[in-house]
């Protein structure tokens, strides 16, 4: 799959929305997805890796969905933890759509989809969930990641999920020298191709 698929602002591909059934939370739901986004016929097996790997957001305050698509991530969190607000955010105006459409037929009245310029820069989150765009290109991707993770509130915990031979390690790596010394950065399960990186800010002192 090309770059333009989910990071083109306006896919040049005409929008054409259908149904698919998903497993999201342990139940099936049915969801609209469409061509010119990310996994538009399932979800995709690094999404899946990381929603059933990793523990469940926090109950409360911000919650963050890095590339939404049709809304996989941001629905499960939303459903997790309905007292907190989720932010899906993408480039992709078409994933935007698709989340906020889906977010409303499934009852989710806790999700907030926008482009990333849209999102007041002074916000924070307790939880970032990520299955961010490798593909891109690492300068891009970077700029991706210290867009969003500095972005942490105090106690907050991000988890990505990146395959190995798209450079795992070598972002974990990264993200050592380019976040705070006393962030806690570990790869905390391996899943066949798949890593998935715990980001961790400390507490408040």
């Amino acid at each position: 799959m090309s770059p333009e698929h989910y990071f083109s602002a306006q896919p040049s591909t005409p929008e054409k929305r259908r149904h698919i059934s998903v497993e999201l939370r342990g139940a099936v739901h049915k969801v609209q997805t469409s061509g010119g986004i990310f996994s538009p016929d399932r979800i995709d097996k690094g999404t899946a890796i990381l929603l059933d790997g990793v523990p469940d957001p926090s109950v409360s305050g911000n919650l963050l969905d890095i590339g939404c698509g049709w809304g996989p991530i941001a629905l499960s969190m939303a459903m997790a933890s309905p007292e907190a607000t989720v932010y899906g955010v993408d480039v992709n105006e078409r994933s935007l759509g698709l989340t906020r459409d889906n977010a409303a037929a499934l009852g989710l009245k806790n999700v907030v989809v926008a482009l990333p310029e849209a999102i007041d820069p002074e916000l924070t989150f307790d939880t970032i969930w990520s299955n961010p765009p490798i593909r891109i290109g690492k300068e891009a991707l970077h700029e991706l990641l210290l867009l969003w993770l500095p972005r942490l509130a105090p106690g907050g915990i991000a988890w990505l999920v990146v395959q190995k031979n798209l450079g795992a390690d070598s972002l974990q790596k990264w993200l050592g020298t380019v976040l705070p010394q006393d962030w806690d950065i570990e790869r905390v399960s391996t899943d066949k191709a798949f890593r998935i990186l715990r980001v961790a800010r400390p507490e408040a002192s």
